[in-house]
């Protein structure tokens, strides 16, 4: 394993535990549609991160994210909670495209091949999109936007919206 993949992979995973524990550390602050999200990406980043998903299993990992990020805005409309739940599922989708893209090559992986034609091709264009997106709407609510939260648990939740993204911009750096 070269050097910038294992650098890589060991970024990916740092961010993955660092948003899963701020999520943790913010707890009553996060609703449990929130805090699955949140912890289910987190789980799918160490996966990809710990070493190759083979299709099958990349599949069922997409698959798992893509029900944890229906599940991570139910409820929540019209609640203080809802926007930050509608990042951290947005994130998941994200996951889930580039989990999907991984797993359409034949095995999915912290540095899966953003290039290709057909399903590979449209998953790598909406991955790269999604992860710019995550990126400015952490910008655009760390700086913009009034924070629902302040003080510590405000702190923890900017921590994990930037973390994940973070994490998902290495992944998709890395291919």
């Amino acid at each position: 394993m070269d050097l910038a993949l294992s650098a890589a992979r060991w970024s990916m995973a740092v961010a993955a535990l660092v948003s899963a524990a701020a999520c943790i550390a913010a707890w009553r602050a996060v609703p449990w549609q929130g805090r699955q999200s949140a912890l289910v990406t987190a789980a799918a980043i160490l996966a990809l991160a710990a070493g190759e998903v083979h299709a099958g299993s990349g599949l069922l990992l997409g698959s798992v994210l893509l029900v944890s990020a229906m599940l991570g805005t139910a409820g929540v409309r019209g609640t203080a909670a809802a926007a930050t739940c509608c990042h951290r599922a947005v994130g998941t989708l994200v996951m889930a495209v580039c989990v999907f893209q991984g797993a359409s090559g034949g095995v999915a992986s912290a540095p899966a091949e953003h290039a290709g034609h057909g399903l590979t091709g449209v998953l790598a264009v909406l991955g790269a999109v999604g992860v710019v997106g995550m990126v400015v709407w952490s910008a655009a609510t760390q700086w913009f936007i009034e924070p629902v939260h302040r003080g510590r648990t405000g702190r923890l939740v900017a921590l994990e919206a930037w973390a994940m993204a973070a994490g998902m911009a290495v992944m998709h750096a890395a291919g």
